[in-house]
């Protein structure tokens, strides 16, 4: 590819990562809720599941999924579910918030929140079709196979969308650190970040129409 291409993709991928969307509001829920570690690790289950969708789109599956609906449908329900399981389990948080130290979060609790953020990502049927719409418009003939391309500029949206989601962590971890220390406060926080997560689910379902 194109040395000047790739700049081109990178400085596209820099605008589309710092707009804000689903990822970046669910990663400002986590990092508001569990501080900056969360939100890190939040951010890095993005970008697996962004890996996912790189994968799939190089082997041709997104394309597989745009022209079968019912599966864009099966998977949009899936990622509400998974929206609002994480939402009851933000309530259940701020009930509990007197319970739980505000600075401590063991390995268990970082695991799930990968392990969410990854499959959240994973069953937003909006990446699939923006990999299908964003990718060739940067696809070159005559030089690297087409998978070979669309891994390419996967890696470099994942790096950049990483870089960006991560200092958006931090930066809510950072933030909610210097108020957890009131429960008051927590069971707010926890509260804000369980109507992002319903927020999200809402929007989700709401999305089957387009």
């Amino acid at each position: 590819m194109d040395p000047s291409i790739l700049l081109t993709f990178a400085l596209a991928c820099v605008v589309i990562s710092i707009v804000p969307g689903p990822d970046m509001m669910f990663i400002l829920a986590n990092g508001i809720a569990r501080g900056r570690a969360a939100g890190v690790v939040a951010a890095a289950g993005m970008s697996t599941g962004l890996a996912g969708h790189t994968v799939a789109a190089a082997l041709g599956l997104g394309a597989v999924l745009q022209a079968a609906p019912i599966a864009l449908d099966a998977v949009r329900i899936i990622g509400a579910v998974f929206l609002v399981y994480l939402a009851i389990g933000a309530l259940r948080s701020a009930k509990d918030v007197a319970a739980t130290a505000p600075a401590e979060f063991g390995g268990r609790s970082l695991r799930r929140t990968y392990l969410m953020a990854t499959l959240v990502n994973l069953s937003n049927p909006k990446v699939v079709l923006f990999y299908l719409a964003f990718f060739p418009q940067f696809v070159t003939e005559g030089g690297w196979a087409m998978p070979v391309q669309f891994l390419v500029m996967g890696a470099i949206l994942i790096v950049v969308g990483f870089c960006v989601d991560a200092a958006v962590g931090l930066a809510s971890g950072t933030l909610s650190a210097l108020l957890l220390r009131r429960p008051a406060v927590r069971r707010w926080l926890n509260r804000v970040s369980a109507a992002i997560f319903g927020a999200l689910a809402v929007r989700l379902v709401a999305d089957s129409g387009h």
